[in-house]
C-alpha cells in the first residue's frame, strides 16, 4: 500500500519511512515482495538537515500521473479478495469526552486485493453517540459491500465507488462506507504507484497535527500537557463541555505546565449557547485565547450555534467550527447561508471519503476555514486522512492525533515517532497483526 500508512507530522522534527508489503490472515502475517519502496527525509527547524525526497519506480506498475478525478473515471478495477474483520486496540488510558467515554477501540478494519495482486486497507471507526454504527453493525455492513465488490465485474473505480454508496448510504452507515472507501482508493493508488497524498493534489507530504487532552482531572490535565511540552507540541485540542467549573480549572492547570501553547477547545455539544459564552468570557479574564472553539452546542442547536459564533468571532476575535453539526452536504449549505460557524471539521467517518471531498469543495469556494480530524483511530484511517489533507493542503486546522493515545499499535510500516514529536511520513505498506 504505497498509499496509506504514513501521514501526520507534529512538531516539526524529521524522520523517514520505508514501505515494506504484508498480507495479514487472522492474527497472523506473511510477508510477500514489496512492489514499491519509497524513502523521505524532511528537513526539521531543529535539526537543519537537509531535504532528500527519493521514490523508486514501482516493479510491477509504471508511475502514471493520475489526478483523483480522472481516475474515478479512467481505471478499471477487479476485486478478488475483500473481508473487514474487528479492529479491537486498548486505549493508555479513557477517552472521555462531553457525550460518552471510551474505553478501548472496537473498529473495523477492511482489506482489499485486487486481481493485480495490490491490496487496500481501510477502516471504519466506531464512537458510541458520535458514528451512527456500532461494531456489529459495521461488521456486517462491510461484509456486505465486501461481498458485492468481489461478486461484481470489473468496472472503473467511479463506479463501484458510487455503487458502495448505495448500499452504504447516508449518515446511518457513513464510518463503514468511508472505510471501504479508503480500501478501494488505496488498491487503485497501490496499483498505479502513486501514493495517496499525490492523487488528492501533491501540495505537500507534510502536516503537523496538534494532541488532545481528554476529560480529566486538573491533576492529570496537567501531567498530560507537561509530557506533550517535553514531547515538542505546540498546540493542544482540549476536551471541554461535561462541568463548566471544571473545564476553567483545567485550563487554569494545563497553563501553569504549558503557558505558550496554543489550544483548542472542544465541547463536543456539552454546553448551552449560555454557558459557551460564559466559558469565553471566564477565558478573556483570565487573558486566554483559544484559536479555535469547536462544537460548542448540541448538533441541532442551529440557533445557539449561530448565536456563539457571533459572540465568539465579533466580541473575542475566536473562530467557532462546526463538527457534530456538519453531517452532510445540506448541513454545510444550511451553515454557509446562516453565517452559523467559521469553520467545517472534516472527518471521514461522517461523511466518506467522496463526501468529505464535495464538502471540501463546497466550504472553500464559500470562504470557510476547514479542519480535517478524525474519531479515535489507528493509523489506517489516520494515514489516509493525513494524505489527503498533504495533499489538498487547504486545512487550517489539523487534529490526527488518535495513533498516540493507543496502549498497542497494530499497524507495521509507515510512519514511526522520534524523541521532540511524532512524525508521520506518507506512503508505507501496512500490515496488522491484531485483528480479530
Amino acid at each position: 500500500m504505497v498509499s496509506i500508512g504514513s501521514t501526520i507530522f507534529c512538531s516539526s522534527t524529521p524522520l523517514f519511512f520505508k514501505s515494506s508489503k504484508a498480507f495479514i490472515t487472522k492474527k497472523s502475517q506473511f510477508q510477500i515482495n514489496p512492489t514499491t519502496t519509497t524513502t523521505l527525509l524532511v528537513t526539521s527547524s531543529t535539526t537543519n538537515r537537509t531535504v532528500v525526497s527519493t521514490e523508486e519506480e514501482s516493479t510491477t506498475n509504471p508511475t502514471i500521473s493520475f489526478g483523483f478525478k480522472s481516475l474515478l473515471e479512467t481505471y478499471t478495477v477487479d476485486v478478488q479478495l475483500a473481508e473487514g474483520r474487528s479492529l479491537n486496540v486498548p486505549l493508555m488510558n479513557p477517552f472521555t469526552i462531553a457525550t460518552s467515554r471510551l474505553d478501548k477501540v472496537e473498529n473495523v478494519a477492511i482489506r482489499l486485493e485486487l486481481s493485480n495482486g495490490c491490496v487496500g486497507w481501510g477502516e471504519s471507526p466506531i464512537l458510541p453517540f458520535v458514528t451512527a454504527e456500532d461494531q456489529p453493525i459495521a461488521l456486517a455492513k462491510a461484509s456486505e459491500a465486501c461481498e458485492f465488490l468481489k461478486q461484481c465485474r470489473p468496472a472503473n473505480l467511479g463506479l463501484l465507488l458510487d455503487e458502495i454508496g448505495g448500499i452504504l448510504h447516508g449518515h446511518e452507515f457513513a464510518s463503514v462506507r468511508a472505510g471501504v472507501e479508503m480500501a478501494l482508493i488505496d488498491a487503485v493508488a497501490n496499483s498505479i504507484g502513486v501514493p495517496l497524498w499525490r492523487l488528492f493534489g501533491g501540495v505537500t507530504n507534510t502536516i503537523t497535527t496538534d494532541i488532545t487532552i481528554p476529560i480529566v482531572s486538573p491533576a492529570e490535565a496537567s501531567e498530560l500537557a507537561s509530557r506533550y511540552h517535553k514531547k515538542g507540541f505546540s498546540s493542544l485540542k482540549l476536551k471541554v463541555g461535561k462541568n463548566l467549573s471544571a473545564d476553567i480549572d483545567v485550563l487554569k492547570a494545563i497553563r501553569e505546565v504549558h503557558p505558550d501553547c496554543s489550544f483548542i477547545l472542544d465541547a463536543n455539544e456539552g454546553y448551552s449557547a449560555n454557558e459557551a459564552i460564559k466559558v469565553l468570557e471566564k477565558l478573556h479574564e483570565m487573558g486566554v485565547t483559544p484559536i479555535l472553539f469547536e462544537q460548542p452546542v448540541h448538533r441541532d442547536d442551529w440557533e445557539g450555534l449561530g448565536h456563539v459564533t457571533r459572540v465568539a468571532k465579533g466580541k473575542y476575535g475566536i473562530s467557532v467550527a462546526a463538527d457534530e453539526s456538519c453531517r452532510s452536504l445540506l448541513d454545510v449549505h444550511k451553515i454557509i447561508d446562516g453565517k452559523l460557524a467559521d469553520v467545517i471539521n472534516i472527518k471521514l467517518a461522517k461523511v466518506g471519503v467522496l463526501g468529505a471531498l464535495e464538502i471540501i469543495e463546497v466550504a472553500r469556494n464559500s470562504g470557510l476555514d476547514l479542519m480535517v480530524g478524525g474519531m479515535v483511530e489507528t493509523r489506517l484511517a489516520m494515514g489516509f486522512a493525513g494524505h489527503l489533507a498533504a495533499g489538498l493542503g487547504c486545512f487550517r486546522f489539523i487534529d490526527l492525533d488518535t495513533p498516540l493515545l493507543l496502549a498497542e499499535d497494530p499497524v507495521f510500516g509507515g510512519y514511526e515517532g522520534i524523541l521532540l514529536g511524532f512524525c508521520w511520513f506518507l506512503g508505507a505498506y501496512i500490515c496488522l497483526s491484531s485483528i480479530y
